[in-house]
């Protein structure tokens, strides 16, 4: 039971999990856009994902972003560089089109964590803009990129998906906002630290109510889509409703994070049904 739990707390930890979630909407967005998946974005996607989580979870604690002194996060640190080779491998095989995109990805990302600016340490720590970021990046690769790589043109359908992924990841950073309440820093004058608990549950209530309002937007509207959408939201508005400032060890961490694996459950269930 002690080794699983190392195991467990490993696979949160090396951003293992955050990797699964990442592929899951990348393969919402293809069965969404009825696209063929791509083995190679996926292995890259997974990979990348791992390495960049870890790097600002762990990079900005270490000396030049190196020399770590924690044994558990040097091996942590360790799994990061493999799975860096294992991005790299990936990438060799993408379209040089995605390259681009890839390229202001991971610049977006690595200056979120690496000071850049005389009076702010890094992106992330320029008021209000952490969690904007963030749903900027996930939306860059689980929707951009697919699309880039099916060489799709950018029509409304691909719009509103892209406004709805910002939202969704918008929504699911905020159970973390609220964790984290008591010990960030008051400058990132996050949405819990501005208006308060209460008030920031009711605009994340708010922010479902648009998510799935927007697919009644689309041009390609269906059953499928509609009844995949609502089951969504009620599973966003569960795990707001939930949501305490003293949470649970694993509530966001875990399960919070394993709601985009669920949400390509209901997708695939659905799809299977038609």
């Amino acid at each position: 039971m002690k080794l699983f739990k190392h195991i467990f707390n490993f696979y949160l930890d090396a951003s293992i999990h955050v990797g699964l979630a990442v592929v899951s909407f990348y393969f919402i967005s293809v069965k969404t856009l009825e696209t063929s998946t791509n083995t190679a974005l996926i292995g890259f996607l997974f990979f990348g994902t791992i390495v960049c989580y870890n790097f600002i979870k762990y990079g900005v604690e270490a000396k030049k972003y190196l020399i770590i002194s924690n044994p558990y996060h040097r091996l942590i640190q360790a799994f990061s560089f493999l799975s860096f080779f294992g991005a790299m491998y990936f990438l060799i095989y993408l379209k040089t089109e995605l390259w681009i995109v890839i390229v202001c990805l991971v610049l977006v990302s690595a200056l979120y964590a690496i000071p850049f600016l005389p009076r702010a340490k890094n992106l992330r720590s320029l008021c209000g803009m952490k969690t904007y970021l963030v749903a900027l990046v996930w939306m860059g690769c689980t929707v951009l990129l697919p699309v880039k790589d099916e060489g799709l043109p950018l029509t409304w359908d691909i719009v509103v998906l892209m406004i709805q992924r910002v939202l969704v990841v918008l929504i699911l950073l905020m159970p973390f906002e609220i964790r984290d309440l008591r010990y960030d820093d008051f400058n990132l004058k996050t949405l819990p630290q501005r208006i308060g608990v209460k008030k920031t549950k009711s605009v994340t209530y708010f922010l479902i109510i648009i998510y799935v309002g927007l697919v009644f937007l689309k041009d390609g509207l269906s059953n499928m889509i509609v009844i995949g959408e609502l089951a969504i939201g009620v599973l966003l508005f569960y795990a707001i409703k939930l949501t305490r400032e003293k949470q649970p060890r694993y509530f966001a961490s875990f399960w919070v994070e394993l709601l985009p694996i669920m949400f390509l459950g209901i997708w695939c269930m659905l799809t299977k049904a038609v």
